[in-house]
C-alpha cells in the first residue's frame, strides 16, 4: 500500500482554456479598438442601431454562434459565462480607449 495516494483528477477541466481566453480577449480588445477609433465618423449610419458599439456586439454575437455550431459545443463549454461577460466588458474598454484615440487624433491634425 502506498503511504500517500493519488490527488484526484479535476473533472471538467478544458484542455485548451486558456488559449481560448488568449484568443476570446484578444479579439476583443483589437475589435473594441478597431470599432471604437472609427466610431466618430459613424461609418455605418445615423441610427441607434447602426452606432459602432452595437455593430460590434452584433459581429460578437454572430461568431459566438459560428463558433457554437462549427464546433458542436456550447459556448459556455469553451469560454465560461464569467469569462463572457469579462471579454465583454474588455471590449466596451477597448471601444471608449479606441474612441478617445480617434477624436482626439482627428483633431491633431
Amino acid at each position: 500500500m502506498p503511504l500517500v495516494d493519488d490527488p484526484p483528477k479535476p473533472t471538467g477541466v478544458r484542455p485548451n482554456a486558456g488559449r481560448m481566453l488568449t484568443w476570446w480577449f484578444g479579439a476583443m480588445s483589437a475589435f473594441g479598438l478597431a470599432f471604437g477609433s472609427m466610431s466618430e465618423q459613424r461609418p455605418f449610419g445615423n441610427d441607434v442601431l447602426a452606432h459602432p458599439l452595437v455593430i460590434l456586439f452584433a459581429l460578437v454575437a454572430a461568431a459566438l454562434l459560428v463558433l457554437r455550431f462549427a464546433l458542436r459545443r456550447s459556448v459556455p463549454d469553451l469560454v465560461s459565462d464569467r469569462m463572457l461577460l469579462v471579454g465583454c466588458g474588455i471590449g466596451i474598454l477597448a471601444f471608449l480607449i479606441g474612441n478617445w484615440f480617434g477624436t482626439h487624433l482627428a483633431n491633431l491634425r
